[in-house]
Order: C-alpha cells, then sequence, then structure tokens
C-alpha cells in the first residue's frame, strides 16, 4: 500500500507525534484489538489546532492501519530528513511507549462530572465542602499519557460546547521526554463512540492548552 506522507495546509509534511499499535497494548472497550494508529501535527502556529474547527484535520492528521505490514523489505525511509521549527517534543528522538491496564476516578473538570456525581454533592459537608473538594481535585488527577480514560485540562474541558466525544489520546508535557506544550500544558485527542467503534479516525477532535 503506497501511502503518501500527510501534509499541512501549506504543503509541508507534518510532524510525527505518536504512533500506537494496538496488538501491543492492554485491551480496551471499543478500541480496535489491531492495527497502527498514528497522531500528526504541524510545527507551526499552535501545533496545528485551529480553535475554530478542531475536528477538521488541515494542520493535523490521525491515521488508522488495520492491517500492519510486517516485512522489512517493503518498509520505505524518507530520504531526506524533515526540518521542523517548533514542537513540543525534540522531532529526531523516538521515545518506546508502554501500556499497562489502570483505572481512575473522574475529575472535577470533565464534562459529565454530574453524570457520577450529584451538582449539590459536596454540598452536604457544609462549611468544609471547599477543603473537601480541594482534596479530591488533588487526589484525582487525569494527567499523565494515555489511552482512553478521563482527560485533564490546564483550562476548561473543550467538550462543553464540542459535545459528546470520548477521550482516544492523550500526551501530556513530561521533563523525562523533554516534552511541553506551551507552558506546561497537555495535548488530547477526542472521537465519537460510534466512530470509534466503526474504526473511523476522520472526525477527532484535537486540542492542547496550558497555562
Amino acid at each position: 500500500m503506497d501511502i503518501k506522507f500527510p501534509k499541512g495546509s501549506n504543503g509541508e509534511k507534518l510532524f510525527l507525534l505518536a504512533q500506537i499499535n494496538f496488538s501491543e497494548i492492554p485491551p480496551l472497550n471499543n478500541f480496535p484489538e489491531k492495527g497502527i494508529l498514528q497522531f500528526y501535527i504541524s510545527d507551526k502556529g499552535n501545533y496545528g489546532l485551529d480553535y475554530e474547527v478542531p475536528d477538521e484535520q488541515h494542520d493535523f492528521r490521525v491515521l488508522f492501519f488495520e492491517d500492519v505490514i510486517t516485512d522489512d523489505k517493503l518498509l520505505k525511509i524518507e530520504q531526506n530528513p524533515v526540518e521542523y521549527d517548533s514542537l513540543p517534543i525534540d522531532p529526531n528522538i523516538s521515545y518506546p511507549l508502554k501500556f499497562s491496564l489502570s483505572q481512575e476516578a473522574v475529575p472535577l473538570s470533565d464534562h459529565n462530572i454530574h453524570d457520577y456525581l450529584p451538582e449539590n454533592f459536596f454540598a452536604r459537608f457544609g462549611a468544609g465542602q471547599w477543603e473537601i473538594m480541594n482534596v479530591y481535585s488533588k487526589m484525582v488527577n487525569s494527567r499523565g499519557h494515555k489511552m482512553g480514560g478521563y482527560a485533564f485540562f490546564t483550562q476548561e474541558d473543550v467538550r462543553y460546547e464540542m459535545g459528546e466525544y470520548e477521550l482516544l489520546f492523550q500526551l501530556d508535557s513530561d521533563q523525562s521526554i523533554n516534552c511541553q506544550w506551551g507552558d506546561m500544558g497537555v495535548a488530547n485527542f477526542f472521537i465519537k463512540k460510534e466512530d470509534l467503534v466503526k474504526k473511523d479516525f476522520s472526525k477527532v477532535l484535537y486540542n492542547w492548552d496550558c497555562y
């Protein structure tokens, strides 16, 4: 299969941010059991994010290949390495991803928090409600790199405006791999449940924010 390297709206090649091989991660509900998922972003502007249309892949791209080619002889090597101006992570270094299955509680910042906790849940604690909310927020931290689960935001959950999307992939700022989104921010890729089930990654919602 001859696939051209994805390019942005300016015709320049995008940067491969992350690649997930589903056969190498623990099984997740509704996620593919096999295949490779790739995330590309731009080194221009806001790393390819368009705040007006964050679900249109003009300057970022999410590609899925269900059938993985394992024959090294069929691999194509980029003859002329691409030079990038500004990225959240060093484009010349690769960091292997290792996944483990875990569970987490819903953070107060999640757009569906009241599906889990009633709006007046903390009010029952009277004068201590603010302290308890503060402790809960510190204990329930959705930071980190992950597939699925609850998303972390330094600002607010963008899905308040965009509707029902589930977290597909999150790449956080991480000193150990010299990854930094603006001022210690985080990047999220979201997908609607029905699209995830259909393995349709053409309408992924991309967002990143920072302090």
